[in-house]
């Protein structure tokens, strides 16, 4: 990790930097982990493109990886957010959201838009993981 992306020992990026987008995909900020909008992608980074099933399990799949690098699971997830790109696809997402997030207590909010251009989903998170004592 560069020094530009940790500011201290509580507050650095998490995650591979695309050199062509302004953000990381994830920082920590003391206890909070705040996941960057995540789309459907596998462990390579490929775009995994199909129903809103399999785009909902490959963005969710996503986020479980950036949280796995700071000892985090999903049942760690307090806040997320969701983009759908057709809000008739709702049911179905909340369906497999619903599988995945399980043990999780956490408010959402799910959202219509259209700024999703090649892909069916999106979603950001905020996460509450103490950091371990020093």
């Amino acid at each position: 990790m560069s020094d530009s992306a940790r500011k201290s020992d509580s507050h650095y990026a998490i995650g591979k930097k695309n050199p062509n987008l302004p953000f990381h995909p994830a920082v920590r900020a003391g206890d909070y982990i705040f996941i960057s909008g995540q789309v459907s992608k596998d462990a390579d980074g490929n775009m995994l493109c199909g129903s809103i099933e399999v785009e909902t399990e490959g963005t969710i799949r996503a986020i479980e990886r950036i949280l796995a690098e700071e000892g985090a699971t999903l049942a760690d997830v307090v806040r997320v957010t969701t983009y759908l790109d057709d809000p008739r696809d709702f049911g179905r997402y909340n369906k497999v959201f619903s599988q995945l997030f399980q043990d999780a207590v956490l408010a959402r909010t799910t959202i219509e838009a259209r700024a999703v251009i090649t892909t069916k989903i999106e979603m950001d998170a905020i996460v509450y993981k103490p950091l371990p004592p020093k």
